[in-house]
């Protein structure tokens, strides 16, 4: 083992920095200028739990083997989206969590991109499910915890997670503080998204994922927030998924967690609220912009979604 080796340092780092010629400071690379801009930083805490923020743009692929392929099986990933600062301002979708059994292949979920702007958590199944009651839990939790069949979770990434989000990003703390400080922050992050995944709503089984399965729902997916100005229509999407509508509302309720038209309204009224924040259009016209042909029924929507009318609303931007 070399002289200099970091425990606390992980694989997947080593290898992104030998591949790129760079040196790790403070368990950190930065992207030199001749394969893009950026940062990867990561810390592997114990054999439990470790954690990669990556926050860079690349003009050419890379390839990366694996490193922890022989962990990985052990361990349940939560890969956090839109959640860091520029990534944020950037994009309109809601900042969300994709949550992926062992099973569930990683190239699905972690798929080699030029531009990447996550944070990605994993975490011992075993260690996990020992730091909570094992009674009285959810179809969800306790089969997500069981980590024994492929499953796909998204969940929307709420303010008081993003909260934490920012202190491990922003947050100075000197060592020998360092490494406990972001592991209870990961450990927090996780704790409150696995309160929000045993509050839905299942029945007594959840249905395993196939490579297939995750490509159409998240398909749909991209083909509801496209067309944000029409109701999506349950025969049409079902027909284009190849599906049975049944199977397309279980699935897609199963990984998001709503309906299809809930969570299409979701989308619909945050685009609204974008729109009147940062267009400064009028509520009429943010209302017939997004297919609302009656205005009194937008403005209760919105309120039932934003908690205010949308005259107050763009009042207040």
């Amino acid at each position: 083992m070399p002289q200099n080796y970091d425990p606390h340092t992980p694989e997947a780092l080593r290898d992104f920095a030998k591949t790129l010629g760079v040196p790790i400071s403070h368990n950190r690379i930065n992207i030199p200028q001749e394969y893009g801009k950026g940062y990867c930083t990561g810390f592997t805490f114990n054999e439990q739990i470790r954690m990669l923020i990556m926050d860079y743009e690349l003009n050419r692929e890379i390839v990366l083997a694996n490193p922890d392929t022989d962990i990985r099986g052990k361990m349940i990933l939560f890969k956090f989206q839109h959640v860091l600062p520029e990534s944020k301002r950037a994009n309109t979708q809601l900042p969300s969590v994709m949550i992926a059994t062992r099973k569930v292949q990683a190239d699905i979920i972690i798929p080699v991109h030029t531009q990447t702007a996550t944070i990605n958590i994993e975490v011992n199944a075993a260690y996990l499910a020992s730091l909570l009651v094992s009674k009285n839990q959810s179809v969800i939790l306790s089969q997500l915890l069981e980590n024994n069949q492929p499953l796909l979770f998204e969940q929307t990434v709420y303010p008081s997670m993003l909260q934490i989000v920012d202190e491990i990003i922003k947050e100075p703390v000197k060592e020998p503080f360092r490494l406990f400080f972001l592991r209870v922050k990961a450990e927090e992050l996780i704790c409150r998204l696995l309160i929000e995944l045993e509050s839905r709503p299942s029945g007594r089984q959840l249905h395993p994922l196939n490579r297939t399965d995750i490509q159409v729902i998240y398909n749909i997916r991209e083909n509801i927030l496209a067309h944000l100005a029409t109701p999506p229509t349950l025969a049409t999407l079902a027909s284009s998924a190849n599906m049975s509508i049944s199977k397309l509302k279980t699935l897609f309720k199963q990984v998001f967690g709503k309906s299809i038209y809930s969570y299409y309204q979701q989308f619909r009224i945050q685009e609204a609220a974008r729109l009147l924040a940062e267009r400064q259009l009028s509520v009429s016209e943010v209302g017939y912009h997004l297919g609302f042909s009656n205005l009194s029924h937008f403005s209760r929507v919105f309120n039932q979604h934003i908690g205010m009318k949308p005259k107050r609303f763009s009042m207040q931007k």
